[in-house]
């Protein structure tokens, strides 16, 4: 990072409404995918009107985004991808992440002027690379996954002082090199390069030898088997000064598939660690309560990946890739009326009166109350709300607003 810059906080946005979510809870900017081109086919991604609107939102708000086109395209895609472009040209996207020479030249050309990040797809390892793409035009970089502080540093030192870096910081690691998987295309012909990934590498295996069908035999300790591709999740959250002075530009949080509720939790943890660390730098110190709320959100065991070196066997998950979840999400702060203390509130999984619940906000601490009155939209008692995004009333203790969730521990 050069001297001056702010450390920017990406959060994911797999849909319109986790776009929404990130920049309420704090994130600088967000990246997205269309229905089209992007490396997460399963997140429910932004039509081109949602791409209009929630880049408004965000520029509303002072906020950037930023669109995957991340792919690595095949000739059948390249009609497609052109037409996609000129229908999104005149949206102002703040960049585009891309992986692939001839997706990057394409949108030089439909879209002149056009930003560039270049995917961690790419590989990117060395700063003789890095200097490479700078010059091609590329604006910002984003490391391979496979870097310590230490390589990172060395990018940062000998590339351009104009040229960004981003890292991940957050989320699921992938087994393969920076996502460059084929295990995906050979169990289930989903291209994991084309955004279609079926995720076999968290699959339980076992061997068998060739003379001997049906005998499996674990190549760890365990029933029958043992997730052996099975990594841990990434979690940098008590280290937010050494990335700073590795030049990391660009703090990512990985999960375009996961719930609204990871992205609010998320965002708001890094929002604070970070805004703690702008405050005073020389003085920042890791607070516990930043991981014990990352660890309210589902979650696998975490890891600092390759940051602090090469990782070892710890950092596999071999006996299970079972997500961890003491929490469940129970519903979206829609409104809420000071007057009466009445929260209108989205069900998103069932609660009942007696729950003993957790709500927190953007930009706040998390207060505990018991549901002890809830009404249907029309006014009327009612004991449960069992009902996928169900509309209730409830009494808060304390005042909320809009985004506010409520969460209890299961």
């Amino acid at each position: 990072m050069a001297e001056g810059r702010r450390p920017e906080l990406l959060a994911p946005a797999g849909d319109l409404e986790k776009l929404k979510i990130a920049v309420e809870y704090g994130a600088d900017a967000v990246y997205f995918g269309g229905e089209l081109f992007s490396l997460r086919a399963g997140a429910g991604n932004l039509s081109v009107e949602e791409i209009r609107e929630g880049t408004r939102y965000a520029h509303d708000r002072g906020r950037k985004v930023y669109m995957t086109i991340n792919i690595f395209a095949h000739n059948e895609d390249m009609d497609r991808l052109q037409e996609y472009l000129e229908e999104i040209a005149e949206i102002p996207i703040d960049g585009f992440i891309v992986s692939d020479p001839g997706v990057i030249f394409m949108i030089r050309q439909v879209i002149p002027g056009a930003e560039i990040h270049l995917s961690t797809q790419a590989n990117t390892t060395n700063y003789a690379s890095a200097a490479f793409w700078h010059s091609m035009g590329v604006k910002r970089i984003v490391t391979a996954r496979e870097l310590s502080f230490e390589e990172i540093r060395q990018i940062r030192d000998r590339t351009p002082e104009d040229m960004e870096i981003e890292a991940f910081v957050h989320g699921a690691m992938c087994i393969s090199y920076s996502g460059r998987c084929l295990l995906s295309n050979f169990m289930t012909q989903r291209d994991a390069n084309r955004g279609a990934c079926s995720h076999p590498c968290r699959w339980k295996y076992a061997l068998v030898e060739e003379q001997r069908p049906g005998e499996y035999i674990p190549v760890e300790e365990d029933e029958r088997g043992s997730y052996f591709f099975n990594s841990k999740d990434l979690c940098m959250i008590a280290h937010i000064p050494q990335l700073v002075r590795a030049g990391i530009d660009s703090f990512k949080i990985e999960g375009r598939m996961k719930s609204i509720f990871y992205v609010a939790v998320t965002t708001g943890v890094y929002r604070k660690a970070i805004d703690a660390w702008l405050e005073d730098p020389e003085g920042w110190t890791y607070d516990p309560a930043w991981l014990e709320e990352l660890c309210k959100v589902s979650h696998r065991d975490f890891t600092t990946g390759f940051y602090f070196g090469k990782p070892g066997g710890t950092e596999q998950n071999y006996g299970t890739s079972n997500y961890i979840k003491d929490y469940a999400f129970l519903g979206l702060v829609k409104e809420y009326d000071p007057q009466t203390g009445l929260a209108t509130v989205e069900q998103r999984n069932k609660m009942v009166i007696g729950d003993r619940v957790e709500i927190f906000g953007p930009g706040t601490d998390f207060f505990e109350q018991e549901l002890t009155e809830m009404t249907d939209e029309e006014g009327q008692p009612i004991d449960a709300a069992p009902h996928a995004q169900q509309i209730v009333k409830i009494p808060m203790k304390q005042p909320v607003g809009p985004f506010f969730m409520i969460r209890k521990r299961v």
